[in-house]
């Protein structure tokens, strides 16, 4: 392989960051992680019961929400600036779930099984009021686009925020006179664009579902080898929840939504949420008046786009994601690439939240250049290759028109990451963004030491994926009833938090005015 073309861009500005005193800010960067997990019985089918009236309203509770189903429980950390802050409290979210959830568990991977057939799968519900009704018809019409059990996936989205005071520094670092949020949303799809040409690397690393039990492709037409009775694999998958095989979609194949710019991004999604489509005006939109779909657009709303990272704003009630980013810019960015990992109870790990967040400022820091349709093409087809064949040996992967070695361009990648590693590691001798890279950087050397690979080593002995994943179910489930002494004080805050979002669900379905009809035209007005 030819030696790649230094990026002097990346060197100056980190050299500058390094130089100029400001590699503390660097530090500051604020991380939260969304985590979904099916509740399954005992018998790890899946859960007919409505949420848990304990756990508070999925429609108000910050913490502790649902995502495609009522069975799909979502838990939500705040931002916290240490990784070890982080995974505590959502250490304690699973602590408190487990306290009401009887003899249900929550099943320890990605991929669902033993769903027999689409139907099956109870959409989330958020109670009587517009917006509550509004997300559960969106749902009912994700599953007639797209099927449900797609939705069934579970995963592990990670959000991150540079400090405040970086970007003031940033900005001298890029000869900038501002650091306005013109500036930090610019430079935010500068990271945007990046992760779209090097994010294929985190599904090597992290990624832990090259096996589904065969009850997912039931009546689809995907054909994948027999591992073993009720198993289907691929050999050297990494993630085939990241693959044409789950989130990938061929609906959405040809919409093209660019990351050059904010402005770009806006106008591609705004014209997305505005154009009809014909497959979804059949399906019809009010019928026998029942909403099936919100609407018979490409996308019903903003949310409805799949993407491996996606800029963000927190949203004012009612406001459109895209009208907040147009309003003030990008807040942060969600990583949404992430399979829940059956090797850690909580789904995630420090190792891998420290390697996030340097890989996010490698992302930022490296030159990045426009990318036109045809790129975007190449680039996707890198990430589905990586995740169906990601360990395959020799694989190749497309880059500035040819191809080239993915583990020479991934060494590449994380040997870049070295000074990055060590700015965050500044003041702390156990050096553990340090200790982090070298993890990653093992597997490159070693694809038997990926996730994927120590899965499908665990099923070697003939366990069937459903047996696998029902007793890392059970063995979570244990641990965290089991763990002492618990954080009370915590555990109380949760369940005022709970009572307090049922009273505020409440108050939202008294407050409502007009009917459902007035209150989907004012939202997309």
């Amino acid at each position: 392989m030819s030696q790649p073309a230094i990026d002097r861009a990346f060197e100056r500005r980190l050299a500058a960051l390094l130089n100029g005193g400001a590699q503390q800010l660097l530090q500051g960067g604020r991380k939260g992680v969304e985590k979904e997990s099916l509740r399954v019985l005992p018998t790890g089918e899946l859960a007919g019961s409505p949420h848990p009236l304990a756990l508070g309203s999925a429609l108000t509770n910050e913490h502790i929400t649902t995502d495609y189903s009522e069975a799909l429980i979502e838990l939500v950390t705040p931002a916290f600036t240490h990784s070890w802050e982080l995974l505590q409290y959502l250490l304690d979210l699973h602590q408190f779930v487990y306290r009401h959830l009887g003899d249900e568990l929550l099943w320890a991977t990605s991929m669902p099984c033993a769903i027999r057939r689409d139907a099956d799968i109870p959409l989330a519900q958020f109670g009587s009021s517009h917006v509550g009704r509004m997300k559960t018809v969106y749902r009912n019409g994700l599953g007639l686009r797209y099927g449900r059990m797609m939705q069934a996936i579970s995963g592990v989205h990670f959000n991150y925020s540079f400090a405040l005071p970086f970007w003031e520094a940033y900005a001298a670092v890029r000869a900038s006179h501002r650091h306005d949020a013109a500036f930090t949303s610019a430079c935010y799809f500068d990271l945007l664009r990046n992760y779209r040409r090097y994010g294929w690397v985190v599904l090597y690393l992290f990624g832990v579902s090259p096996v589904v039990c065969e009850s997912f492709l039931r009546g689809r037409d995907v054909v994948l080898p027999e591992l073993s009775h009720g198993t289907a694999y691929e050999p050297y998958a990494t993630s085939l929840r990241m693959s044409d095989v789950g989130y990938r979609n061929r609906n959405q194949a040809g919409l093209a939504v660019s990351v050059n710019s904010l402005e770009e991004y806006i106008r591609d999604l705004s014209r997305a949420i505005s154009t009809p489509h014909p497959a979804y005006e059949a399906l019809g939109v009010e019928v026998n008046g029942e909403y099936r779909q919100l609407n018979a657009n490409i996308l019903q709303i903003e949310n409805e786009y799949y993407s491996f990272i996606r800029p963000k704003r927190v949203a004012r009630s009612g406001e459109r994601p895209t009208k907040a980013l147009q309003r003030a810019g990008v807040e942060y960015v969600e990583v949404r690439a992430l399979d829940v990992s059956a090797f850690d109870p909580v789904g995630v790990n420090q190792n891998k939240l420290r390697f996030l967040e340097a890989f996010m400022a490698l992302c930022l820091l490296k030159d990045s250049a426009p990318i036109g349709d045809s790129e975007q093409a190449r680039l996707d087809a890198n990430h589905v290759t990586v995740a169906r064949r990601g360990r395959e040996p020799g694989l190749t992967l497309w880059r500035d028109g040819r191809d080239v070695p993915m583990q020479a361009w991934a060494r590449e990648l994380l040997d870049s990451m070295t000074g990055i590693c060590e700015i965050l590691d500044r003041g702390d001798a156990a050096r553990p963004y340090t200790q982090a890279l070298a993890t990653q950087a093992a597997k490159i050397a070693q694809p038997a030491l990926t996730p994927s690979a120590r899965l499908l080593e665990e099923l070697k002995g003939g366990e069937s994926f459903f047996d696998l994943a029902l007793r890392m179910s059970r063995e979570h489930k244990a641990y965290f009833l089991d763990l002492y002494p618990p954080n009370e004080e915590r555990l109380k805050e949760f369940a005022s938090e709970a009572q307090e979002s049922l009273r505020a669900q409440r108050a939202i379905e008294t407050a409502d005015r007009g009917t459902f009809e007035e209150y989907l035209q004012r939202y997309f007005a």
